[in-house]
């Protein structure tokens, strides 16, 4: 299994690319889309899917073009199903000044293990920075791709609409601090960290 982090849209978001063999999957692509399909195509590889943490505009930027150019399905939990084709939902027309805005994911995610092409994983809902917030756990290479609810020595932004700290330091506590401390946790922003590292060190919420 291979991963790319890239630094893409207007909050330098962390994309990721996902692909083993002729399969990748494209998580979180807030912009420069371009970025993605040079990758992509450097790497003699295709996309099966974007996947989708939650649907901030910042995270959303780059869906159209990748969706059209690569005729990809997306996938997002319902509890944001109406976010992409609303500006003021997925804080683009707050935040920016100008409307970022794509049609509804043709997939609603749900907690539980998936695998789209060749790729395994799991899905576990993980709400408190908003409220369809997921994360995507490769148990076979021990990391998680989770979004913006834990960061190095931080957590996600609970001031958006739908924004919830008790439910945020739930998901903390009850979900990601239940893997292993050796896994590698890829946030929307940031350095890596790990679940161990998380545990002893965050300010937020230590162990």
């Amino acid at each position: 299994m291979k991963l790319k982090r890239m630094e893409a849209g207007p909050l330098g978001t962390n994309c990721y690319i996902v692909h083993t063999g002729d399969h990748a999957l494209i998580i979180d692509p807030g912009g420069d889309p371009e970025k993605m399909i040079d990758y992509l195509t450097e790497e003699k590889t295709e996309p099966e899917a974007i996947l989708l943490t939650h649907a901030h505009f910042d995270h959303i930027g780059g869906v159209d073009k990748l969706r059209s150019y690569y005729h990809l399905d997306v996938y997002l939990h319902e509890n944001e199903a109406s976010w992409l084709e609303n500006p003021k939902s997925n804080g683009s027309s707050l935040f920016l000044g100008n409307d970022i805005a794509t049609n509804r994911a043709e997939h609603h995610l749900y907690p539980g293990s998936m695998q789209i092409g060749t790729i395994p994983f799991e899905v576990i809902h993980t709400p408190g920075h908003s409220p369809g917030s997921v994360s995507f756990v490769f148990h076979n290479d021990r990391f998680v791709l989770g979004g913006d609810v834990l960061f190095n020595q931080g957590i996600g932004r609970t001031d958006l609409p739908g924004g919830d700290m008790d439910q945020l330091e739930q998901t903390i506590r009850h979900s990601l601090y239940q893997l292993p401390d050796d896994f590698v946790v890829y946030p929307g922003h940031g350095p890596e960290t790990t679940i161990g590292d998380e545990k002893q060190h965050n300010p937020f919420f230590p162990a």
